[in-house]
């Protein structure tokens, strides 16, 4: 009886030759992390290891961030890695510990850059690539509010672009699994700043003045339940603040006031109105009161819609190169995600990579304890070349 083909031979090949070395490379880009828009020894080292395979890397205008591109065809397939680190101390015990006071990578970007510049190694290598693949290393996805993605746009990014398409590691999925969801997979994501003003005065005669820390009270807890009758429910919008600041005595009633939050919603309509509506509902809060505000409205980014053909192709690859097991659902999130700005230009889809290791207990994102299961590497480069 003949064997037939194995038609993922060579990438099997190729991982077991590699893949200590790329476990290497994670723990190097790990320990030396760079915080948004201050990515130049990352940026550096992704030109050095693409220009090592023979390829042309383009460092993006804003000067961090690369893009590069493998084959030739009309119309590109693009692949997305985020490359900066959060302002969180890392707090684990390894010998790839972040070496830079005050950062990490807590939200695996490490893991999503080796994963695509191993599959460009891996492209470069392949016997036979039938097109041509667009390799974006984007910097500032942690930057709330001047993300990177908008930049890869302006700079061409997605010019000729059929797809596009990227991972991010989930800390509650067990390695080897990937999470597919149709639609929105994350929300939009924005943020809100009051500023409160009042006369000020003596905390003995509120009655005189305007009661600043009374209003902005106010605001803290009736505007978020505002929105919840003002907006359909399904639209999952919600307003959490993070930010208070008033006063400095406890006798005085403060001339000024500052508040801080986010808005996140799963719904692109009521992200769009978002801005009108929270402002509004702030005013009509004071309305009563003798305290004045400015509100800014910041729109950072709309929510990911996953297009269903680009799930439908990652679900099919999937099946052929790691079987049918490979797939997960996944669930919603209100995280934010500037890749919703590459979907407003072209279809693609969003995808959720498991790191979990095998009976450690959850360390979740953004935080300094966050690791993985390196083994997900592979999974991520096997689930890349698949994909293209």
């Amino acid at each position: 009886m003949t064997e037939e083909p194995n038609p993922h031979k060579w990438l099997e090949l190729w991982l077991s030759e590699h893949f200590d070395e790329m476990v290497q490379l994670r723990r190097q880009i790990h320990a030396n992390p760079e915080v948004s828009r201050q990515e130049f020894k990352t940026t550096a080292l992704i030109v050095e290891r693409l220009t090592a395979l023979g390829l042309r890397p383009e460092v993006l205008p804003v000067g961090t961030g690369v893009m590069c591109e493998i084959g030739e065809g009309e119309t590109a397939v693009a692949l997305r890695a985020d490359i900066d680190a959060l302002p969180v101390a890392d707090l684990k015990d390894v010998p790839y510990r972040s070496t830079v006071d005050g950062a990490c990578h807590a939200c695996g970007h490490d893991v999503h850059t080796t994963i695509l510049l191993g599959t460009a190694a891996a492209l470069a290598a392949a016997p036979d690539l039938p097109g041509r693949v667009r390799l974006i290393f984007q910097p500032a996805e942690e930057n709330f509010l001047n993300p990177g993605a908008p930049d890869v746009v302006a700079a061409g990014g997605l010019k000729d672009v059929s797809s596009i398409f990227a991972v991010h590691c989930d800390p509650r999925l067990e390695t080897g699994k990937v999470g597919l969801r149709v639609g929105p997979i994350t929300a939009a994501a924005d943020q809100v700043n009051v500023e409160l003003y009042s006369a000020g005065g003596h905390t003995a005669r509120p009655h005189l003045t305007g009661d600043l820390v009374y209003a902005l009270g106010r605001i803290i807890t009736e505007v978020p339940g505002q929105l919840s009758r003002a907006v359909d429910p399904r639209a999952g919008l919600s307003l959490v603040w993070g930010e208070v600041r008033a006063g400095h005595a406890v006798n005085v009633i403060p001339q000024f006031g500052k508040l801080g939050g986010t808005i996140r919603t799963l719904d692109k309509d009521a992200w769009e109105a978002a801005p009108e509506l929270v402002e509004r509902l702030i005013l009509e809060t004071l309305a009563s009161s003798s305290v004045t505000a400015k509100v800014q409205y910041s729109h950072c980014m709309p929510p990911v819609v996953n297009d269903s053909k680009a799930i439908d192709l990652v679900r099919e690859a999937l099946i052929g190169g790691m079987g049918s097991a490979a797939i997960s659902d996944t669930p919603q999130s209100l995280g934010g995600e500037d890749f919703a700005w590459y979907l407003e230009n072209a279809q693609g889809a969003l995808l959720r990579l498991g790191v979990a290791r095998d009976g450690e207990p959850v360390r979740d994102l953004h935080q300094g304890a966050f690791d993985v299961d390196e083994r997900a590497i592979a999974v991520g480069i096997r689930l890349f070349v698949d994909t293209v």
